[in-house]
């Protein structure tokens, strides 16, 4: 899992307060360099309030600024969704759609369908970044045994844990794969799979 950017409630209160500055700010990430036409790539254009839609005026394309997010056609405020991913993003805890809905002020439902789409574009964002440095990879069992069993011959779900660390030995970012069987094969597959280097060594310490 990558590690979520450090900033306080009172920080994130400030930047992103507002709809004109949730929109501001997914304006500079789609266009760094100010706007230019998905189809002409002309750079002058109106924008649709009632539709919050930027059309070009040359061609008339009209591009949306959440268009390929999780937030593509959303009837709620820009401003909910910020908070929805800042409250799930900072929750060490994990954050449940019940809490979720209580603190935004939204029907169970809605909270529910905001927070699947929120972990499903975490998932996505963690299954592509790779690991550097120093990593530290294990085996690690989760749910609960059934009597009598334990090891590596338990019925729990069994998983690699890869943790790289920084420059001070400190933990800095974690990648969890959950795998059918423990073998040097498959633990040489996830570090394959979730490190940046390609000549890896891999040595497995039997428990």
């Amino acid at each position: 899992m990558a590690k979520a950017e450090a900033i306080s409630l009172i920080q994130f209160q400030k930047l992103f307060g507002t709809e004109e500055d949730c929109a501001s700010y997914m304006m500079h990430k789609r266009w760094k360099d100010g706007f230019s036409c998905p189809k002409c790539e002309h750079s002058s254009y109106y924008y649709i309030k009632t539709r919050k839609l930027y059309e070009c005026s040359k061609c008339h394309y009209q591009a949306s600024i959440t268009a390929g997010t999780l937030m593509h056609k959303t009837k709620l405020p820009l401003t909910v969704w910020f908070w929805a991913i800042y409250l799930v993003a900072h929750d060490k805890r994990g954050r449940s759609a019940l809490s979720l809905a209580g603190v935004l002020d939204l029907n169970y439902r809605t909270a529910l369908h905001m927070l699947r789409k929120i972990r499903a574009a975490m998932k996505d964002r963690d299954s592509g970044y790779l690991l550097s440095g120093v990593v530290e990879m294990d085996d690690a069992y989760f749910g609960a045994p059934r009597k009598g069993k334990d090891g590596r011959g338990t019925s729990k779900t069994k998983a690699v844990i890869a943790l790289s660390k920084d420059g001070n030995n400190h933990p800095a970012y974690l990648r969890i794969e959950v795998i059918d069987q423990v073998t040097i094969e498959e633990i040489s597959r996830v570090a394959q799979s979730c490190i940046v280097s390609a000549n890896l060594k891999v040595r497995h310490r039997a428990h």
